[in-house]
């Protein structure tokens, strides 16, 4: 149950788990540490207060004593000798006030009564008036009855000089060892959120380390295996492809030889064609799979300008109208078959609806580069843009061979875009036709 004052809490809080438990642990340390200080302090105040009370009762008791055995003239001067930091003493009449009753105040009465002995009347009052600088009076009259009245003053117990310095170096330290402590925590889950994003179909990942707290070890030794498991069924799955096209060939050529021995043309023609399609069919789902396993190609410096003025001479020369936009001048580290397979995909799928197609290259944000390749068609329904990236599906709805493919260029062309850890995007133009974009996170030598 999310109760509504956490979430308003949790917008506060940093965004990374690594953030958010350093600064909860620290702070519940350092409120820990600060309450005990506080305790500790109190405790050191009430042990003082306790001390000074029966300090207090002796030193009263002496001050009375010494002043019934002075002379009265004599007297005055002897005040000023028994004055403390916290309490001095008056003769004379003093205004009495309101009668204290606090438990600390009857047990401090009670203890200077006790060492004056029975012949002293002791009472204490409150200040009469709110300005007073005096916090508390005791009064006693002396063996001659003058007044003698105790006049106490608030008292702070002095705190020491290195205490607030103390306090902060065992903070730093807090702060320190919290970080410590929630980084070994994180780290392993940034290992593996690390191991996850990087595992890919067209390149094998590092199995994780195995070693540490129990925890850590378990989610270790289950990536790995889920890593496995996908390695496993991405090689079966081209394994079992293989098998199936080697298995077509032999009836395919069976059905070519026999289409070739049909007397009617019509009927020889519409088996060419079927077993055409099939053959198609079959290659592609191959090329597919392969290209959904990734590519072992090296990267390598690459004049991106030369490669893409090629494909466009090459489907010059048969006689298609492609057009290239824009230029790069400095080359580029990626795997330069790979890219080639995608653009010629791209390129491709944009003949099929379209009588030209353009190729624009451009300078990407984040030092990427950006290739478009661009037609004139009917374009997509923009609420089918991400499904033509799905293998097998077609936007045109009567699945003819010769409007709608098998409906795999798209989907090679984005696995292999993701082989070279770049995006495949596809919008519609203003005015009619389709762009597909392919933004690729390499840097310009």
């Amino acid at each position: 149950m999310n109760f509504p004052p956490l979430a308003v809490l949790s917008r506060f809080l940093p965004r990374s788990l690594f953030s958010r438990l350093a600064l909860i642990l620290f702070c519940g340390l350092g409120t820990a540490h600060a309450l005990s200080f506080w305790l500790i302090r109190l405790e050191r105040e009430q042990t003082a207060k306790t001390m000074m009370s029966n300090y207090l009762a002796k030193d009263v008791a002496i001050a009375t004593a010494i002043l019934e055995r002075t002379p009265v003239t004599e007297r005055p001067a002897w005040l000023v000798r028994l004055q403390r930091g916290n309490y001095r003493y008056v003769l004379g009449p003093v205004p009495e006030g309101e009668v204290s009753e606090s438990a600390a105040t009857r047990q401090m009465v009670a203890a200077i009564a006790s060492a004056l002995g029975p012949n002293y009347a002791v009472t204490a009052t409150l200040p009469t008036h709110p300005s007073d600088a005096a916090q508390l009076r005791v009064h006693l009259r002396l063996a001659d009855g003058t007044p003698l009245t105790l006049e106490m003053f608030p008292s702070r117990v002095p705190g020491s000089a290195w205490a607030s310095v103390a306090l902060s170096l065992q903070l730093l330290v807090l702060a320190a060892f919290t970080w410590i402590a929630v980084r070994l925590a994180t780290r392993p889950l940034a290992r593996l959120a690390q191991a996850a994003d990087a595992l890919r179909p067209e390149h094998k990942v590092d199995p994780l380390d195995e070693n540490g707290p129990v925890e850590v070890a378990q989610a270790a030794k289950a990536f790995n295996a889920m890593q496995r498991r996908i390695a496993d069924y991405l090689a079966e799955r081209v394994q079992i492809l293989a098998a199936i096209s080697h298995d077509l060939q032999t009836p395919i050529t069976r059905m070519r030889l026999r289409a070739d021995l049909l007397d009617n043309d019509t009927a020889r023609e519409k088996f060419q064609g079927d077993l055409n399609a099939m053959q198609e069919l079959v290659e592609e789902g191959i090329a597919y799979a392969r290209s959904a396993q990734g590519s072992t190609e090296a990267a390598c410096s690459t004049d991106l300008h030369a490669l893409l003025d090629s494909l466009v001479c090459d489907y010059a020369d048969a006689g298609q109208r492609v057009r290239l936009a824009g230029s790069i001048d400095n080359p580029i580290t990626t795997r330069p078959k790979t890219l080639k397979r995608v653009i010629i995909n791209l390129v491709n799928n944009a003949l099929k609806f379209a009588k030209e197609v353009e190729i624009a290259v451009e300078l990407g944000t984040s030092d990427g580069v950006s290739i478009a390749v661009r037609d004139r068609g009917p374009g997509v329904p923009p609420n089918e843009l991400k499904a033509v990236l799905q293998p097998f599906y077609r936007v045109e709805s009567s699945r003819s061979r010769e409007t709608g493919g098998t409906g795999l260029g798209l989907a090679i062309a984005q696995q292999l875009a993701l082989a070279l850890g770049g995006t495949l995007t596809l919008s519609n133009r203003i005015g009619g036709g389709l762009e597909a974009r392919l933004s690729l996170p390499v840097a310009t030598e």
